[in-house]
């Protein structure tokens, strides 16, 4: 507990007094030699895309390692994997060298595996094998485009961001080697049809990992596809975009609809997630400066959102021992901490003005609206398409609310005196409400970080599309 809160007072004194908001290049960056023979060095740097999710982490983390108390079994080790997971976000986060991106990507495995093998729920050992074969099945695309970016035209492999993103490829290798990008991340940040481990893995694993995954290790997904796929190739993404924007419109419709079937409460929560990710996604493929803000203020918000769902589903849980929503019911009345909590971050989810997820998936609307990319007729078709996804929203999460907390069957679980939830969480869940509320009244705090950096990437961009 004391790393975590003393790495977040460093993350967040470096934010204040060492990162300018107005300079969109690399800050406070790290650049060792580390193995001589082929040229591969340890390159750390920040800039406005990377320190929102860097500032997420760290909060998340903070507040994940605040949740895991009640875990006794091996907790040392439990609390050591969880902070081997914080240095794994972390470093993917803010490398600036594609062998190093791989290596954390890598890394933040086995702590996962570990965690969801040893503490999960029921069928752990079939989720925790599932996410491995999916996740690392991912990664050997991953390692083979950046094998592939590595080495092309030169005798020593050129791995640094800066060179490769001023690097101009032929067409073909361009799209190869983004669709060996595009399956790792998008089996990462689940993009249909290599979403499915992320409901098994969720429903077992014990809740502060859940707050981890559900918050952090979606977003390295929609942050590589920007950092990577943009940056490093921008004619294969023009190509593909189109294509992004019609999977993440199905992957709205389809997850939210799924949701609904789910009698797991946290197999719904995780396909919530699912749906909010297709936004995030369509902000990419429309390539416009609102677009991709959108995008990113999603990522955060559906950071701070989805992990503090986890988080209550994981303390009802705690209190009901229940897992599936059709034996819950009539718990508003022996817990109303965690009932008006839960209340207000499922609103927060479907989107509620004035919470941090409507302004996002707003600013998606209108960078699709606005992009030059499509015709008028497809837009109009998506932007329908996106709003059908955002009324099917509430019905899944109210629905939810609904089976948890009203009604009459009240005295099903197996001893009916419940504590209500204690200052520990009740600490931890107005924390990670705060910032969603401070977000959707004023989304400038996360637009102001990545404003400049998406002009500029936006401008390279263009400029090598059509150079």
């Amino acid at each position: 507990m004391c790393i975590c809160i003393f790495e977040l007072l460093l993350t967040t004194y470096a934010f204040c007094y060492h990162f300018r908001l107005d300079d969109p290049l690399i800050q406070l960056a790290e650049d060792y030699k580390w193995i001589n023979f082929f040229d591969f060095y340890w390159r750390l740097g920040i800039d406005g895309l990377s320190i929102g999710p860097i500032l997420l982490t760290g909060f998340i983390t903070t507040l994940a390692t605040l949740a895991a108390w009640p875990v006794t079994r091996d907790s040392r080790l439990f609390h050591f994997l969880m902070l081997a997971m914080y240095s794994g976000q972390i470093g993917s986060f803010s490398s600036r060298d594609l062998l190093l991106f791989f290596i954390m990507w890598e890394f933040e495995l086995i702590p996962v595996y570990l965690l969801l093998s040893m503490w999960g729920g029921k069928k752990r050992l079939y989720s925790a094998t599932k996410f491995i074969l999916y996740t690392a099945g991912g990664s050997i695309f991953l390692l083979i485009g950046v094998l592939g970016i590595g080495l092309y035209g030169s005798n020593e492999p050129t791995l640094n961001f800066e060179t490769l993103a001023n690097q101009s490829y032929p067409v073909a290798l361009e799209i190869i080697v983004y669709i060996g990008f595009l399956i790792a991340f998008a089996v990462k940040s689940p993009i249909i049809p290599l979403h499915t481990w992320l409901p098994d893995t969720h429903g077992e694993a014990h809740y502060s990992t859940c707050m981890l995954l559900a918050g952090i290790l979606l977003k390295m997904g929609a942050y590589g596809l920007v950092r990577i796929n943009m940056e490093l190739l921008p004619h294969a993404h023009s190509i593909f975009s189109p294509w992004l924007i019609i999977v993440g419109t199905m992957q709205i419709i389809y997850a939210a609809s799924t949701s609904l079937g789910q009698r797991n409460l946290k197999k719904r929560i995780a396909y919530s997630s699912v749906s909010h990710m297709g936004f995030i996604i369509i902000g990419i493929g429309s390539i416009t400066d609102t677009g991709l803000n959108g995008a990113i203020l999603q990522i955060i918000s559906h950071g701070f959102i989805g992990a503090a769902l986890f988080f209550l589903a994981g303390t009802s849980y705690d209190r009901m021992r229940l897992v599936y929503l059709d034996e819950m019911g009539g718990m508003a009345i022996p817990i109303p901490k965690i009932f008006t909590m839960f209340s207000i971050l499922s609103m927060a989810s479907l989107a509620l003005p004035g919470m941090s997820g409507f302004v996002a998936e707003l600013i998606v609307f209108f960078g699709i609206i606005t992009s030059q990319k499509s015709f008028l007729m497809p837009k109009i078709l998506i932007t329908f398409v996106m709003a059908i996804g955002m009324i099917l929203t509430p019905i899944y999460s109210l629905s939810m609310s609904r089976q948890m907390f009203y009604g009459y069957k009240l005295f099903n679980a197996p001893s009916y005196y419940f504590f209500d939830s204690g200052p520990r969480e009740l600490f931890v869940s107005i924390s990670i409400f705060l910032p969603v509320i401070g977000i959707g009244i004023y989304p400038d705090f996360v637009l102001s970080l990545s404003g400049e950096k998406v002009e500029t990437i936006l401008y390279n961009y263009f400029y090598r599309e059509f150079s």
